[in-house]
């Protein structure tokens, strides 16, 4: 059985880690939540990658882990070429915001994105604009949002803050954008962003799609170790993979959201560093 490190800055990465039990349902997760030191998206690019450090090299010493997925578009944004520089004799996998899928399906052209501060304003984000334009033959349009404060609400679990952050921002996309073609897509590029999925479709309104990233990374981390789908899950219709869930923070907040939004039992454990 293969083990995968999973970790995001809290609970936002186990939109992820669904994906992952169901692509990889025979592999081992270590899950950690960094929780006490959430949200990335509000930290120093340094900041980000000294927890991203941290935590991979907690993986590989306790846990052998076989390979690393970087469930945080933040995370992926500022660490993921410090972690692959330092180590090298690792399968990263990383996460980005779902341009390239969305530009593939929009039909007006016009994309919004909502991320973090930090995956927006990166240079690693705006690479990958530029690519999904330069690569796209019909006019493209992306409108960005930075939604300060919703990935930490969409954390602690405040559905009303989260609503309103959700209103909030979805008015803005709409509000100041360039061109006149309407918003048909929207990318999710935060991971804890499709947790809010039902408060944003009310706000964007039937015609606009969700996107959001995790079976790509999914399937991008079964072809990295070259592991087939199982054929058979459990009797119980359940996913058979062995699950370990850590957190900086509070557990038990990490195991009530597993639970919650994987239907997991599983306990959570402390992690200090």
């Amino acid at each position: 059985m293969k083990t995968i490190g999973v970790f995001d800055s809290g609970v936002g990465g186990l939109s992820v880690l669904r994906a992952l039990l169901t692509e990889i349902p025979q592999a081992h997760f270590v899950y950690v939540a960094d929780s006490g030191y959430a949200p990335y998206g509000e930290r120093s690019a340094q900041q980000v990658i000294d927890r991203a450090q941290r935590i991979t090299t907690y993986l590989r010493r306790n846990h052998a882990i076989d390979a690393l997925v970087v469930a945080c578009n933040t995370a992926t944004a500022l660490a993921i070429e410090s972690l692959r520089s330092r180590h090298p004799d690792l399968p990263i996998v990383g996460v980005e915001p779902a341009l390239k899928p969305a530009a593939a399906i929009t039909r007006t052209g016009h994309v919004g994105v909502l991320a973090t501060r930090g995956t927006i304003e990166s240079e690693r984000f705006a690479r990958l604009r530029a690519r999904t334009q330069a690569d796209t033959t019909a006019p493209l349009h992306f409108s960005c949002q930075a939604c300060d404060g919703l990935a930490d609400a969409i954390e602690r679990g405040d559905s009303a803050t989260t609503e309103m952050l959700c209103e909030r921002y979805v008015h803005a996309l709409q509000s100041g954008t360039h061109t006149t073609e309407p918003m048909d897509t929207l990318v999710l590029g935060c991971t804890h962003y499709p947790f809010a999925t039902e408060e944003l479709s009310r706000w964007c309104g039937p015609g606009v799609t969700l996107v959001e990233t995790g079976v790509p990374v999914a399937r991008r981390t079964r072809d990295v170790l070259k592991m087939g789908k199982a054929e058979a899950e459990t009797d119980d219709g359940r996913h058979g993979a062995a699950l370990t869930l850590l957190s900086t923070g509070d557990p038990a907040a990490l195991a009530a959201a597993a639970h919650r939004w994987l239907g997991t039992q599983v306990s959570a454990s402390s992690l200090k560093d």
